[in-house]
């Protein structure tokens, strides 16, 4: 058997909102689409499944995101997650420039959760709290300058 990563999934809040910050980070949309029936009731288990959904995906072509607004059943708020549940942790990204990818992040009201660090010399880090509390990790490796 030969297995392939093709993306992970994120219920949101707004998809619009969500489609700015992914790709104001420099991620490109694939497609949009509304689903529902009984396909979408069967593949995810929930009956009535009715969501907006997009594809975005990396510039390289090697990493996508599905995000998904849920129309019905309407969507459960949580608390945001912590770095240290057990679960979906967080999305993580190569960057090129941390500072400007912080600036990006920025417009749209996202912050770090403590600040930037520095890892071994190799890697400049942090972790920002994004659009509907998706932890997302940006990276910047400080041995590509």
């Amino acid at each position: 058997m030969s297995i392939k990563f093709e993306n992970v999934g994120i219920a949101v809040r707004d998809l619009d909102a969500a489609i700015a910050f992914f790709t104001d980070l420099g991620l490109t949309i694939v497609g949009r689409d509304t689903v529902s029936g009984q396909w979408t009731d069967t593949a995810v288990g929930l009956d009535g499944n009715h969501a907006n959904i997009a594809m975005l995906e990396t510039p390289d072509g090697g990493g996508r995101l599905e995000l998904f607004e849920y129309l019905h059943p309407a969507a459960i708020e949580t608390e945001p997650t912590r770095p240290n549940e057990i679960g979906m942790h967080r999305v993580a990204f190569s960057v090129d420039d941390l500072d400007v990818a912080l600036e990006v992040a920025a417009r749209h009201g996202c912050r770090p959760l403590r600040g930037v660090a520095v890892y071994e010399d190799a890697y400049k880090l942090t972790y920002v709290r994004g659009p509907s509390g998706i932890i997302v990790m940006l990276a910047e490796d400080l041995r590509r300058r």
